[in-house]
């Protein structure tokens, strides 16, 4: 395996920051308030957790649209397909209440899991790219814990 690089690492860990403040004051109240009152109310809970996890699979979406400009033929018509499935999940299964939309998001983000490997597997992706999908991939799936636990 290749060593994730640096900056790629760094990018990737500091956008867990708006899911795990969510998680943080959905789990402290008083923090809860005191971001409330400090960013408004969709700043802080589930609001950031959702509203920032549908930007995020969205923003997969792009990059897997990236990975499929690598291809050609076939491959890249099944690869265009599949890139989109993240954005479009973000957009029909995010309704119906926090805890539900919470589950989707985790499913959408497992799932888009699968579809980095499946990019990876085509070498479409870099060497480094499961290694670095794998953990930011488990960091949200924990910070969606506490809203469906």
């Amino acid at each position: 395996m290749q060593t994730i690089p640096r900056s790629a690492l760094l990018l990737g860990l500091a956008g867990l920051i708006p899911f795990f403040w969510g998680a943080l004051t959905l789990l402290r109240p008083d923090l809860g308030l005191w971001g409330a009152a400090l960013f408004g109310p969709r700043f802080i809970g589930p609001y950031v957790q959702l509203f920032y996890g549908a930007v995020i699979l969205s923003f997969m979406s792009g990059v897997l649209w990236g990975f499929a400009t690598k291809a050609t033929g076939r491959l890249a018509t099944a690869s265009y397909i599949l890139s989109v499935i993240p954005a479009l999940w973000a957009f029909f299964m995010t309704g119906g209440g926090p805890t539900g939309a919470a589950v989707n998001l985790i499913v959408g983000f497992l799932a888009l899991l699968l579809l980095d490997w499946h990019f990876w597997q085509m070498g479409l992706a870099p060497r480094w790219w499961m290694q670095l999908r794998s953990l930011l991939t488990a960091l949200v799936v924990l910070s969606f814990l506490p809203l469906v636990l």
